[in-house]
């Protein structure tokens, strides 16, 4: 990536590597694309990989690091794998044992990091054309839910889709579809509109990560495929160690949102 990109991407970045951001990075550094993460041992990283190219919904792959590397090519400047994520989650076996704002100290020469496209870029595209975020206007995480819709297997990798929610008007949700659908590489339209349990919810209101949002009346849920998918998944191969972000908390790159979208014809 040029030297020449626009900071602000960078200065995120460095917030996190300094320990002063440990919250959400929704709407954080505007134009830039945000991503998810999954670090996983490298004798498990064909599986995921083809688990990846199996399920492109939940897990449009923006870059994949060499064995060992803190960095992911064309990703930014100055870029630590270990220190520019504001909040990371640590699994072993499956299980979630800790959250750090740095793992430095438990980084291994075998991990290979996947970088997965977010959400969250898409949702400039949609404030740009005046459709509501409710999380953003709320100052909240995105509500995210363990859906009943399976994912393509891969190996020690499979699990439900997780998908991300956001409350609109109809009027709006058929904007977001056709808006979103231009952003493939950040999960593209939405997999479901309407009825939660139509999908395996059963409570709109208690999300499995994020937070609960308002939903006014006469609003339907939207829901998007969702790049914590890859932590259910992790969560039924029980590598030995493994690392993901935590919901909501991104790697911000120096690739610009705008670069990402396909101009229909």
């Amino acid at each position: 990536m040029s030297s020449t990109a626009p900071s602000s991407a960078l200065r995120i970045r460095l917030m996190a590597r300094a320990g002063v951001l440990s919250g959400p990075t929704a709407n954080l550094a505007p134009g830039f694309v945000q991503a998810n993460l999954a670090i996983l041992p490298c004798d498990l990283a064909y599986d995921f990989l083809l688990f990846c190219q199996r399920n492109p919904k939940p897990c449009p792959l923006l870059g994949v690091a060499e064995a060992g590397a803190t960095s992911i090519s064309g990703l930014g400047d100055d870029l630590d794998i270990r220190t520019d994520v504001p909040r990371y989650r640590v699994w072993k076996k499956g299980v979630l044992v800790d959250e750090l704002q740095d793992v430095t100290r438990i980084w291994r020469e075998d991990f290979v990091t996947f970088a997965i496209g977010c959400s969250f870029s898409f949702e400039e595209a949609l404030q740009r054309a005046g459709v509501p975020v409710r999380h953003i206007e709320e100052g909240l995480n995105v509500p995210m839910f363990r859906s009943s819709i399976a994912t393509t297997p891969s190996g020690a990798f499979s699990g439900p889709l997780v998908v991300s929610m956001r409350p609109m008007i109809p009027e709006d949700a058929i904007k977001a579809v056709q808006i979103t659908g231009r952003f493939p590489s950040v999960h593209g339209a939405p997999v479901h509109l309407g009825d939660p349990e139509a999908i395996g919810i059963k409570d709109i209101a208690s999300p499995d990560y994020g937070d609960a949002v308002t939903i006014r009346p006469g609003e339907i849920p939207v829901f998007w495929a969702c790049g914590v998918t890859p932590q259910a998944a992790i969560g039924r191969a029980t590598p030995e160690l493994s690392i993901t972000h935590a919901p909501g908390h991104m790697l911000l790159t120096d690739m610009l949102n705008a670069t990402l979208s396909i101009q229909r014809r």
